[in-house]
């Protein structure tokens, strides 16, 4: 799908903030409710726009504490991988998975309360998985940027 200038001005409004209306999208671009509303519907359809989410705090709700782990499996087997991926995506602790190149395997992005639930995690949840050969956590000290908003 081709994406016109129209298209990426609705889709920095819907990235800010998806709760505002067509019509008011409408008002701001100077066109009818009706276009973007038929404009909206065509992204959806094409993929361009996947959902939309409230954005929590993680703090407000007890995991503002975030861990970057990198995860090495023992080989890197079709299976391991797919058994890996498999059981990684079940932990709610874990709020990204990212297959990397490097030394690492796998980058997780862990959320939790505090150091205490981290280590239950790691020990109760994670190092029991399948394949995995070595963990390396990455402790976050402060967001500088966090952004769920993609250049256009």
């Amino acid at each position: 799908m081709k994406i016109d200038e129209i298209d990426k001005k609705i889709l920095q409004h819907l990235q800010k903030d998806s709760k505002k209306t067509n019509k008011e999208i409408a008002n701001d671009l100077k066109l009818s409710v009706t276009a973007i509303y038929e404009r909206i519907r065509k992204l959806e359809r094409a993929g361009v726009i996947s959902g939309y989410v409230a954005l929590i705090n993680p703090e407000a709700v007890d995991k503002g504490f975030m861990v970057l782990c990198q995860i090495k499996l023992v080989q890197h087997k079709k299976d391991f991988l797919t058994k890996f991926e498999k059981e990684v995506t079940s932990l709610p602790e874990v709020i990204e998975c990212l297959h990397v190149s490097g030394g690492f395997d796998y980058m997780l992005k862990v959320l939790v309360k505090d150091m205490d639930a981290y280590r239950e995690f790691l020990v109760t949840k994670l190092t029991i998985l399948d394949h995995i050969g070595s963990t390396q956590s990455i402790f976050t000290i402060n967001k500088v940027k966090q952004s769920t908003v993609i250049s256009l």
